[in-house]
């Protein structure tokens, strides 16, 4: 069990669970000192002009607000009015570095991850007033930011018109409930829908650790997919027919149709269904996954493991089971393609472990699978 959290001395990760998460936000003074230095100002406007980067350029001037998304090229950054922000979805596949540091998270489950986001401004840059429909860890990495937390929203809460961006007014935060600056190292948590509004004190980058969890319409759409596999799925229902106008659906109708979908959803076969779906929800990337060009082939693999290489779960991808089942990056793996010690060691990297040639060989596990986990991007493998 990983006991090096992302939390106060004074927190275990099930107080944390039983009395913040979802509910209330916490301050985590010195919480992630690891992000400190770990990027400058620099090497996130270099890298939002990647073409591959999925960012978005912000801009204030005059309480009006712009929008402008990648890719960018240089020129996108000169000019800039006094308060600006840039931000990058998707760290952890730029740097398996700072994807290792979810791990300081790990209280939370690896399915409920969305990805680490990166914020850059200059003094005063700002994306306003807003509040997420998930929950975020703030860490500051480089600078400092003033966060102000104020009332929790829904979706009636209102935001300004004629703004490219979900922003609110200063009076609809309402009374703040909390006003302080972060330095690097420290960690926000902010519970989904509460209000919040960061500014930076100087050039600054905050690092968002977001964790997201399905939507009912994501699992419904997955629910469709994974029925079509089910053949008696495909037989028509025997649905109640009252006597009535030849033109109206009748309600007795409806419902009757409503009732059965019911029945199958609770039956043995619904179990499976739902299950399966949410299973796919929860393992699927929200960015395409890109691999590495430069692969370590089997012998490369073998001999790094032979001399103190090991292998951990990249973190860029996801890997999540239950029960008897492995999915993937939205994928089951079939039993029938792997046996028991080969989904006992992906069990082990999914569950946070770092495993080395001693592991890999008490599991009896072949280093060409080892070499294909690598290729799809499952797996790193590097000196510890």
């Amino acid at each position: 069990m990983n006991t090096n959290y992302c939390l106060p001395t004074d927190i275990t990760a099930e107080r944390f669970i039983n009395e913040y998460w979802q509910k209330k936000p916490l301050l985590i003074k010195n919480g992630l000192p690891q992000l400190i230095g770990m990027f400058e100002p620099d090497d996130i406007i270099e890298l939002a002009q990647d073409e591959d980067a999925t960012a978005r350029l912000i801009t204030q001037k005059n309480n009006q607000w712009s929008l402008k998304t990648s890719p960018f090229k240089e020129k996108d950054f000169k000019n800039l009015p006094e308060h600006w922000t840039v931000l990058v979805q998707n760290l952890e596949q730029w740097s398996p570095e700072l994807a290792n540091l979810w791990h300081a998270f790990d209280f939370v489950p690896q399915w409920q991850r969305d990805d680490i986001m990166v914020s850059y401004a200059p003094k005063g840059g700002s994306v306003g007033r807003h509040y997420d429909n998930y929950d975020v860890f703030l860490a500051q990495g480089y600078g400092s930011r003033r966060w102000q937390l104020g009332v929790y929203c829904d979706e009636n809460t209102q935001f300004e018109k004629g703004q490219p961006i979900r922003i609110m007014s200063e009076s609809d935060m309402g009374e703040l409930i909390f006003d302080e600056v972060l330095e690097a190292g420290d960690v926000l948590y902010v519970p989904t829908g509460l209000s919040h509004f960061g500014v930076a004190q100087d050039d600054c980058l905050t690092f968002s650790f977001g964790c997201r969890r399905p939507t009912p319409l994501a699992l419904l759409d997955n629910l469709a997919d994974v029925a079509t596999h089910f053949d008696t799925l495909t037989i028509p229902l025997k649905i109640a027919q009252p006597l009535t106008t030849v033109g109206e659906v009748s309600k007795q109708s409806i419902d009757d149709i409503k009732r059965q979908l019911i029945e199958i959803l609770q039956s043995e076969q619904g179990d499976t269904l739902i299950t399966q779906a949410v299973m796919e929800t929860v393992s699927k990337r929200q960015y395409d996954l890109m691999l590495a060009d430069d692969v370590m082939n089997d012998d490369e693999i073998l001999d790094a493991l032979q001399n103190g290489a090991v292998i951990r779960q990249d973190l860029a991808s996801r890997i999540v089971y239950h029960d008897e089942q492995i999915f993937v990056n939205g994928e089951l793996l079939h039993n029938d393609d792997f046996d028991n010690n080969t989904k006992n060691l992906l069990i082990l990297l999914a569950n946070g472990e770092t495993l080395n040639f001693d592991d890999i060989t008490r599991q009896q596990v072949a280093i060409s699978d080892i070499a294909e986990w690598a290729e799809n991007g499952w797996i790193t493998v590097d000196f510890d």
